[in-house]
């Protein structure tokens, strides 16, 4: 007999905070990059 496990319903603000947070991530990644390319430094301002 196969185990049946019932998974609780994912709540949507989750889902929602969790794809802001994707982006807000993504955001931060590419601000690196371009302050990475036109400075040559990851942070600005620090050696």
């Amino acid at each position: 007999m196969k185990k049946v496990s019932k998974k609780p319903p994912v709540e949507p603000e989750k889902l929602i905070a969790e794809r802001v947070n994707g982006w807000v991530a993504m955001m931060g990644f590419w601000a690196a990059i371009g302050a990475y390319l036109t400075t040559g430094q990851i942070i600005p301002g620090i050696v």
